[in-house]
């Protein structure tokens, strides 16, 4: 069978002039950047409900007609562009925290999107074969290349689980509840899938295509149906408080935001005004006997429960007033080691602690300490923790709490452990004021309400500065402070000992996706040696 070149007809080739084709192959070069940066629109301090359906679209149509070797670093460009734009606080952090020179700081935050751009390249010199082979298969094969990168990504090198596709939908009705059955990376399977769809439209200039949209257009209703039938037959799992009440369904939880800054330079002054501070708002919250007083991460810093009876003491009369305290230390093992860990204080002292399973490279260990002496010294600032390697719950007023110190709340597989070994509510207290005022709180609050929305729990979030807030169990946000602002919320919790269907089984998402990428892969090869042997 005899093929004909494109732009040929009757003989006569039609091929535009030089100028017009060089700038023909560039703009390519030209559109991933942008593309990759319109996508990261979709991860800001702001959520969107109409963009994330379409803004993933343009990296799918440079597909086509482009060869492998092409989309692969048209797929980096627009990863690392995605990675600059969603994630720019890295470079002030650096630069204020860190004490790196703001153009060191800068050349960091690109190499740093430099290597989270390579999943979008290696999907892009995969998943372009894929579009051009496998028509409309093409819009499951691809979700799939997708969801399994994000996996890898989530474990390789300790693991960096941020901005995953699907949180671009946490304000699209349904998508939370949907979580419960498919996790986060079910959902970034039909983000994906949507922008696939919109794209193949464009190309075939058909709506047959579009039809794809379907899917996640039955399945977002279905779940929201499911999760009010779910809070209409059982307690929601979360109560709101008012002034006023004294009673209601439930246990009292009170969280604390301090709006404490993290401090340049050291004051020995502004940190006894800041605790100070942080225990007026405490007694202030203790208004319920019973009620749960939660503090962020660092919130006492420097003070330690084991090294400062003074501080000690406080806390414990605190708690003596009738209102136990959940709050973050540091604990010495005593054999060397060091944790990140919570302690949950009643008057009589500490009743349980959680050390923190899965650490921040750079922030609180260095890898390859002591084998590359430049890694020592460009993470002089970072802590020296060891990791735990057991699930602990805390007990309280009949819950057991699972408890997730910061980075550990964008694990879903982590998180779901907590409530397959008896959780039944969740707590995740962090520091994010590194970040100050930008989109970086803001992304990490989105996890936080995914792992209750996944989990079914009522999840209780304390952050230094903000994004603190009261979360149900269908990810819906009943109390929120922002960024900058001081205060308390008041809420009821009521725990759940259900087993939702992504606790049950949290890697069935991503491995079904990764058998359906091979399968896919080696389709599209069979469908080359088959046009070649024609």
């Amino acid at each position: 069978m005899e093929r004909r070149p494109t732009g040929e007809a009757g003989g006569a080739s039609r091929r535009p002039p030089g100028g017009l084709a060089a700038a023909g192959r560039a703009l390519p070069w030209l559109v991933a950047p942008v593309a990759g940066a319109l996508w990261a629109t979709a991860f800001g301090v702001h959520a969107q409900v109409i963009a994330p359906w379409i803004s993933l679209a343009p990296l799918f149509l440079l597909f086509s007609g482009r060869g492998s070797r092409s989309a692969f670093g048209l797929g980096w460009l627009h990863g690392t562009a995605f990675w600059v734009v969603s994630i720019p606080w890295v470079a002030p952090t650096l630069t204020t925290y860190g004490g790196l020179a703001p153009w060191l700081a800068v050349v960091l935050l690109v190499a740093l999107a430099l290597y989270l751009g390579l999943y979008t390249a290696l999907f892009a010199a995969v998943g372009a074969p894929l579009w051009r082979r496998l028509g409309l298969l093409a819009l499951v094969a691809l979700p799939a290349l997708w969801v399994t990168l994000e996996w890898i990504r989530g474990w390789l090198f300790s693991g960096f689980p941020w901005n995953l596709a699907g949180y671009a939908w946490t304000e699209v009705a349904g998508a939370l509840p949907l979580a419960a059955w498919i996790g986060v990376w079910g959902v970034s399977f039909l983000v994906v899938l949507a922008n696939a769809a919109v794209a193949r439209a464009v190309v075939a200039r058909s709506w047959r295509p579009a039809g794809w949209l379907l899917v996640p257009l039955l399945l977002l209703p279905l779940a929201g149906r499911r999760a009010v039938a779910l809070s209409g037959m059982e307690p929601a799992g979360l109560f709101e408080e008012g002034a006023m009440r004294e009673a209601g369904p439930g246990e009292p939880v009170r969280v604390i935001q301090p709006a404490i800054y993290n401090q340049v330079v050291y004051d020995p002054q502004v940190t006894r005004d800041d605790v100070e501070r942080l225990f007026a708002l405490s007694r202030r919250a203790c208004d319920r006997p019973g009620a749960l007083l939660v503090w962020p991460e660092s919130a006492a810093w420097p003070y330690e429960l084991g090294r400062d009876p003074l501080f000690r003491q406080d806390v414990e009369r605190l708690a003596a007033r009738g209102c136990p305290v959940l709050l973050n230390s540091t604990t010495e093992a005593g054999d060397g080691r060091y944790f990140n860990s919570a302690y949950l204080v009643g008057p009589e002292g500490v009743v349980a602690r959680y050390d923190k399973r899965h650490l921040v490279p750079f922030g609180e260990y260095v890898p390859l300490k002591g084998v590359f002496s430049f890694l020592d010294r460009l993470a002089r600032s970072a802590g020296d923790y060891s990791a735990a390697d057991r699930v602990t719950l805390l007990p309280w007023a009949g819950n057991r709490l699972g408890m997730a110190i910061c980075f550990e709340v964008t694990f879903p597989g982590e998180v779901a452990d907590l409530v397959r070994a008896g959780a039944t509510a969740l707590v995740t207290i962090t520091n994010d004021a590194w970040y100050g005022d930008t989109s970086a709180p803001w992304q990490h609050f989105r996890a936080a309400r995914w792992r209750a929305a996944e989990t079914r729990r009522p999840l209780v979030r304390a952050a230094i500065t903000g994004v603190s807030g009261v979360i149900g169990p269908d990810g819906s946000v009943r109390r929120l402070l922002g960024v900058g602002e001081e205060g308390i919320l008041r809420a009821r919790i009521v725990g759940r000992d259900d087993l939702s269907p992504f606790v049950r089984r949290p890697w069935a998402v991503p491995a079904g996706a990764a058998v359906l990428a091979v399968f896919a892969m080696v389709l599209a090869a069979g469908k080359t040696v088959s046009y070649r042997g024609r």
